[in-house]
């Protein structure tokens, strides 16, 4: 390819990053919310959280985009740009994924820690803040990082808009070279590089944090064999 569709695909990139960016940040805001208040004890607050979760895990991710960028705009007068229409259809829509991560998550904490938390007079949000989350983050990592990787290749889809994502830059190329199997085979190998790295990097978070609360793998040890008839057992 020539230096002037290089310098496409590259912007492709850095608008698939940003995209993934925001959307990821307003995903975990979301998850967190939501999944939080599906613990709680209201059951209004409960019911409430559980329909925007249905509601969102049962719609497709492509007709909430056409949803926010055509259908929003008639209907309030207002026009979102390409790049914030996408962040928030994909946010909500990973979001409501993420939600069900972080109540599971928060059931799967020993019981015995809560009890602890309200033996020791804690409010609900201290019992959250001090026992429940940090116990709790930890084990969401790894389904998060799936999620994370569904979202980068959810992206995709904002092309649809005109946005000049990786999709759509690479859309553009095959059409100007008229080659398809070379440049989608470049843009696959793009993506697999963007999911590999960002795998690696909620890896070392996972680690992380299991090491702030104790969880830290243990690193083996080499087993000492004893020769027959020494006396030792």
């Amino acid at each position: 390819m020539t230096s002037g569709l290089w310098e496409l695909v590259l912007q492709g990139i850095w608008v698939t990053i940003q995209l993934l960016f925001f959307s990821s940040l307003l995903a975990a805001g979301v998850s967190f919310v939501v999944g939080v208040a599906r613990t709680h004890r209201l059951w209004i607050v409960r019911f409430l959280a559980g329909l925007y979760t249905e509601v969102f895990r049962g719609t497709s991710a492509l007709v909430m985009i056409f949803w926010v960028f055509f259908v929003l705009p008639p209907a309030f007068g207002w026009q979102l740009v390409p790049m914030w229409a996408g962040t928030l259809a994909l946010g909500l829509t990973y979001g409501a994924y993420g939600s069900e991560i972080v109540r599971g998550a928060l059931a799967a904490v020993d019981p015995a820690q809560k009890e602890g938390g309200i033996a020791l007079s804690f409010t609900p949000w201290q019992r959250m803040k001090l026992i429940m989350l940090p116990q709790a983050v930890p084990e969401m990592i790894p389904p998060f990082s799936n999620l994370l990787i569904e979202l980068l290749k959810g992206t995709a889809l904002v092309s649809i808009m005109g946005m000049g994502d990786l999709a759509f830059s690479g859309n553009l190329v095959r059409l100007a070279l008229q080659e398809s199997a070379e440049i989608y085979t470049y843009i696959l190998l793009i993506y697999f590089v963007i999911a590999f790295l960002l795998t690696r990097v909620m890896r070392g978070l996972e680690k992380k944090l299991k090491a702030g609360v104790g969880k830290a793998p243990r690193k083996k040890t080499a087993a000492v064999r004893v020769p027959e008839g020494s006396g030792v057992s």
